[in-house]
């Protein structure tokens, strides 16, 4: 199957929206509870380093990253979200759109790339680690995901080179 990975459009609102609102279901990705407006969504991420992937002529996944810190200091650390489309996991898309994120966020100067990732998440565990994200920590019961139940956090991070 062939892939395209594009800077992420506001058109694109509707899909990014349907694959994030897939893992409010599942409940191993995230906290929220519910799918923000795009508005509120966009003022929460950084404009840089929003991609998409279009396979078979639909988005099938994203990713963006939000600064961790309004201090100039912390400008080159962020963090990253990461969703693939359910019917598109386990065929390596996840692993060329964070690498492609890597890249291009190196190369537009962030210097650390964080995640935090629900323990009970192997997959995406599995997968940052493949593309050199190091664990630097682990954040037990550190809150109660949709459904009520406590949740643990694996801490990741990925460095540039330049530091």
């Amino acid at each position: 199957m062939e892939i395209t990975i594009r800077e992420m459009k506001a058109e694109d609102w509707s899909d990014v929206s349907r694959i994030y609102s897939q893992a409010l279901v599942e409940g191993k990705s995230t906290f929220e509870t519910n799918c923000p407006t795009y508005e509120t969504w966009n003022a929460n991420h950084l404009s840089d380093c929003r991609y998409v992937v279009v396979a078979e002529g639909h988005v099938v996944g994203w990713t963006a990253i939000s600064p961790t810190s309004s201090r100039e200091c912390y400008q080159g650390v962020v963090s990253l979200s990461i969703y693939i489309d359910q019917e598109y996991r386990g065929m390596r898309i996840g692993k060329k759109l964070l690498t492609h994120l890597c890249t291009e966020s190196e190369r537009k100067g962030y210097w650390c790339l964080t995640a935090g990732i629900f323990s009970i998440n192997e997959a995406s565990l599995h997968l940052h680690k493949s593309c050199e994200f190091r664990e630097i920590g682990y954040r037990e019961c550190i809150a109660k995901d949709r459904f009520g139940v406590w949740q643990n956090t694996v801490m990741l991070e990925r460095r540039t080179t330049y530091r």
